[in-house]
């Protein structure tokens, strides 16, 4: 039930002030999503100025990628820092929290050299964590408020302190079941009570956590705000960090098919390649846990400028018992892979049974026969079609550089 204007919400005992570990937890994620927006934002320039694009090294072609040197004079060129020492402290950050990484995984440190790194984001290997698709979620949430006429979001006032994109806890709760992002009041407390948990939201005196209430709240994460790197050295200015003006660099969630992670910006003059096949690095990518908190949101009104983790390439999905039973249309093929210094040049995505999504058509599973919609049905030996992909995929990846697989393709 709404709560009653200038009443108190109907807190539990003990619950009145959040804990500290409880806004350490928030104010750590917080910082996590600002990571995530500030290295989005900087691969998008580097794409817009061709520092990002296909690298031939040692006969092999790496898509989407850039030399370390080179990035590091264009950060000191573009003020984004003030010199060699300090750029490699950045990259190093985006690569502690998964936004970039060597294009062969062979350095876990950022190197300012002519070594090739891509970003995350570029090669489908960005991690679809449980925190990721709750910033997702609150992105989209916050997107769609401030798209419309007359939203509630605005500047308030309490005790003589202003605050920017605020609104009232019963108002959030109206317009979440309202517009069908929650079926319950019940469910929009929860969904809010996350939110400010990681962080995108919180009470703009910090006291209380989420409640169906008359409790001033605002959105912690001002999405559109354009952000200096050298912000990401501060862990500690988060609130500061958020009232700057709004930024051109608006992020917004790809709308097609659930479980994709994809973010992107409302620049839509760009045209990134995208790619198609990933290698080593690929196969560790992460799934988060299904959730009905993180559905998909409402139909965005930009076009996508670049795609990860796409669709299944699959028409429609296949069982166990159908390509094990008796007369079934499907041949068994054995692969031998031998890798190269890149990896082996396939993804896997789904489960039981996991499908082959993508082939690099110059890598080592392609010359041995690998084609996409293919099933796996053996790793090195080992029944593997009851499994789901991120345990095969740490089968391959703990394996020896030649991959035996057994894999069961359509008959045509």
């Amino acid at each position: 039930m709404r709560g009653a204007p200038g009443a108190s919400p109907p807190l539990q005992p003990g619950m009145e002030s959040l804990s500290s570990s409880l806004k350490k937890k928030a104010t750590e994620q917080h910082y996590r999503a600002e990571v995530m927006i500030a290295g989005e934002q900087l691969r998008l320039r580097l794409h817009d100025g061709k520092l990002i694009k296909d690298r031939r090294y040692h006969l092999r072609t790496y898509p989407n990628c850039f030399v370390a040197k080179e990035l590091t004079d264009w950060l000191i060129d573009h003020k984004e820092a003030p010199d060699r020492e300090t750029g490699i402290r950045l990259m190093q950050k985006l690569m502690d929290h998964y936004i970039i990484h060597h294009v062969c995984d062979e350095h876990s440190d950022y190197k300012d050299a002519k070594l090739l790194y891509r970003f995350r984001k570029d090669d489908g290997t960005f991690p679809l964590t449980k925190d990721v698709k709750v910033f997702l979620r609150g992105q989209s949430l916050y997107e769609k408020l401030v798209s419309v006429e007359e939203s509630f979001l605005k500047v308030r006032e309490e005790n003589s302190v202003k605050y920017q994109r605020t609104f009232l806890g019963c108002e959030m709760i109206d317009w979440l079941v309202q517009e069908g992002e929650a079926e319950s009041r019940k469910e929009a407390v929860e969904l809010g009570r996350v939110l400010l948990e990681h962080g995108i939201i919180q009470h703009v005196s910090n006291r209380h956590h989420f409640f169906d209430s008359d409790l001033l709240y605002q959105f912690w994460i001002n999405f559109r705000r354009r952000r200096r790197l050298t912000e990401l050295l501060n862990e500690n200015s988060s609130r500061a960090l958020s009232e700057s003006p709004d930024s051109p660099f608006c992020l917004r969630k790809l709308n097609p098919e659930p479980g994709n992670t994809s973010f992107l910006s409302v620049q839509t003059n760009k045209e990134i390649k995208i790619v198609s096949a990933v290698r080593r690095s690929s196969i560790t990518s992460l799934a988060g846990n299904s959730n009905p908190y993180f559905s998909t949101t409402p139909t965005l009104v930009f076009p996508p400028v670049a795609e990860c983790n796409p669709k299944s390439v699959l028409k429609r999905p296949v069982t166990n018992e159908e390509l094990l039973s008796p007369g079934a249309p499907y041949l068994k093929k054995t692969l031998t892979i031998v890798g190269d210094a890149v990896g082996w040049g396939f993804v896997v995505r789904g489960g039981r049974p996991c499908h082959i999504q993508a082939v690099d058509p110059g890598g080592p599973a392609a010359a041995a026969g690998m084609k996409v919609c293919q099933f796996v049905f053996s790793v090195n030996g080992m029944y593997v079609l009851h499994l789901d992909y991120q345990t095969i995929s740490s089968l391959i990846m703990t394996g020896p550089r030649t991959l035996v697989m057994e894999v069961m393709e359509a008959v045509e």
